[in-house]
């Protein structure tokens, strides 16, 4: 298909990236047939490689034949709409900050024992609705060495546009799913729970006994109320990272990732 000049908001098909919520995109009632916005060349990149299929192109004129010629090119059967910088910040709402977006439909996703069946290390995101947090922790996640992630679904979505963006695409390389905050699948699949949270009889984050888990899920939570009690109460282990300086945590995110490296197996 080729390559549609557009000078209006009110373009036939343009409505995916101007008009559509998040929430809209993701199509609550019918998820198989949800999109969601990847943003840059280097991170809509990753997602196509991942299978991805693509839907539309949003992209500013000069990269049409520069940064995003060879996604164009490989894509030749979806409809690629580019206008000038200024009409499309005024269609999106924001500057492209890299100026292309891709709408991309969403895959089935995997089971928690599909997920779970050959991991060793995974990551429970309960309640976490900061989709900068999100984006962190999935990029902190790839990075270093944990298999899968789990979420509860008062988890904000990782197909959000900016925890993409955030994420560098790494959201799309590690298998991910929703879970119930009771984590009953999780532990048939032979996983032992630790759950990072701030209480009198944490162990800390380098105990020998952690290390020695086979199967060890860790179990973040927000960063203002922290886990809820019940998901502390039923974790196998409580731990704390030490602190210094009197500061008495880190940031969800930040926190992640000191825990993903501890506890990486080899």
């Amino acid at each position: 298909m080729p390559v549609i000049e557009i000078d209006s908001l009110e373009y036939p098909g343009v409505e995916i990236f101007s008009s559509l919520t998040e929430a809209q995109l993701r199509n609550r009632l019918d998820q198989d047939k949800g999109m969601f916005i990847a943003e840059s060349p280097k991170v809509i990149r990753v997602a196509l490689k991942a299978g991805y299929e693509p839907i539309a192109m949003l992209c500013e004129r000069k990269h049409v034949k520069g940064d995003a010629a060879d996604i164009i090119e490989q894509n030749p059967d979806i409809p690629v709409y580019t206008a000038d910088r200024m009409l499309l910040a005024h269609l999106t709402g924001y500057v492209l900050t890299r100026g292309v977006l891709c709408a991309m439909r969403r895959k089935p996703l995997p089971t928690v024992e599909e997920i779970c069946g050959q991991a060793r290390r995974i990551c429970v995101i309960q309640g976490v609705t900061d989709t900068t947090n999100i984006g962190a922790i999935f990029r902190s996640a790839a990075a270093l060495g944990i298999d899968g992630i789990l979420l509860t679904h008062d988890t904000c979505d990782p197909l959000n546009r900016r925890a993409i963006r955030v994420s560098m695409g790494t959201i799309f390389l590690i298998p991910w799913t929703w879970s119930s905050p009771s984590l009953h699948e999780l532990r048939q699949t032979g996983f032992r729970t630790a759950a990072l949270a701030l209480t009198p009889h944490a162990i800390p984050l380098d105990s020998p006994i952690l290390k020695k888990e086979a199967k060890l899920a860790l179990i973040l939570g927000t960063e203002g109320d922290g886990l809820p009690s019940q998901a502390i109460a039923n974790a196998d282990h409580i731990v704390r990272i030490p602190m210094f300086h009197d500061t008495d945590s880190l940031n969800v995110a930040a926190a992640s990732a000191v825990a993903f490296w501890e506890l990486r197996t080899v």
